[in-house]
């Protein structure tokens, strides 16, 4: 006679599977099961694989009305970028950090949501939507030194991780590129093309990745035996307009510059088209570098040399160090908060 298999183990009277059945099946702890499904990266491949196949043949279903009143999870997160929505479609950065976070997110049931802050009301209404714990984490990008928003995150205790950070001294976790080492990397190739008179345009005083792009200029000359000289540096604020008009500032001031190294890509564009209407060769009369290598730098003419930061790997880093943060419970007193430097590459082009 023919006996059929016994069925899987369920919560029992036809209901549908629950976490324990899922936890057998898959030969791990409950524990471990509740780490995958809410997609914590603190678990082996093996025993992730193991739980998704159980939850395929149990066919599991996560009661997420159930886990949101027992946990007070929301299932969301945010990208908070405190910033007018102009910069956030002009500049391939912002869409770089984005995709990056997306992947690494990806693998998870959690809901981005985008969210801009750009003035004092909508800075409010966040801090009223954090309070009420309306997401579980939080992604913070372009980050300024006096912004009050990391503050909040500190305040209420939010799992969050920074794009940046707002000095040496950042209590929170973040990523960030070696912004001083790139610098020093541009100006050196600057100078070893034989450059001698080396401007440079820089970002908004207020940020911590300028000011490190600053120092690394600076440092770059100093390690040459070259006096740093004030006259050659201006202040730009990440934008194309905000590079040309620094560009013209340098040409009234400093005529005699044969090289720029600007802060970001989108400025170093605005610098050379400034360059060209008062009918300097670029990159014969004056060389030009960029920063972030991104899509700008391979359409400008000639194409940009830039430093290349790894944009969208800061985005996975950040998902990913907010899901380890999330998956503890935010970050306890005492805890050391995490810092991840990716390093900067130099890549050569038409213009210098």
């Amino acid at each position: 006679m023919s006996r059929t298999a016994d069925p899987p183990p369920t919560s029992g009277g036809g209901a549908r599977p629950t976490l324990d059945a899922v936890a057998a099946r898959a030969g791990v702890g409950r524990g471990t099961v509740s780490r995958v499904i809410n997609g914590s990266p603190r678990v082996s491949e093996r025993a992730r694989t193991a739980v998704r196949r159980a939850v395929t043949e149990l066919g599991y279903v996560p009661d997420r009305a159930a886990r949101t009143l027992v946990t007070s999870r929301t299932d969301a997160v945010a990208l908070v970028v405190p910033e007018k929505e102009t910069r956030l479609f002009a500049e391939p950065y912002f869409s770089d950090i984005i995709r990056g976070v997306t992947a690494g997110l990806s693998g998870t049931d959690l809901q981005l949501l985008l969210i801009l802050v750009r003035d004092a009301r909508e800075r409010e209404r966040l801090t009223a939507y954090l309070a009420a714990r309306r997401v579980d984490g939080v992604l913070l990008v372009s980050v300024h030194r006096d912004d009050p928003l990391p503050g909040v995150l500190e305040t209420y205790d939010i799992p969050s991780v920074l794009a940046g950070r707002r000095s040496d001294g950042e209590t929170l976790s973040h990523v960030h590129a070696d912004n001083a080492g790139g610098a020093r990397s541009a100006v050196r190739h600057l100078l070893g093309r034989g450059r001698r008179v080396v401007a440079a345009i820089t970002g908004p005083p207020d940020m911590e990745a300028a000011r490190a792009r600053l120092d690394g200029y600076h440092e770059a000359l100093e390690r040459a035996g070259l006096t740093v000289d004030g006259s050659l540096v201006d202040c730009g604020d990440f934008t194309e307009e905000g590079g040309r008009e620094a560009m013209r500032t340098l040409l009234r001031r400093r005529p005699d510059l044969d090289a720029v190294f600007a802060a970001s890509d989108v400025m170093a564009a605005g610098a050379v088209q400034v360059l060209r209407r008062a009918g300097r060769r670029v990159p014969e009369d004056v060389a030009v570098v960029g920063f972030d290598d991104s899509i700008v730098a391979r359409h400008t003419d000639p194409p940009l040399t830039s430093v290349r930061q790894p944009v969208e790997e800061m985005g996975r880093t950040m998902a990913r160090l907010l899901l380890e943060e999330m998956s503890e419970g935010g970050r306890p007193a005492g805890r050391v908060r995490r810092e991840v430097v990716l390093a900067t590459e130099l890549v050569v082009r038409g213009s210098a």
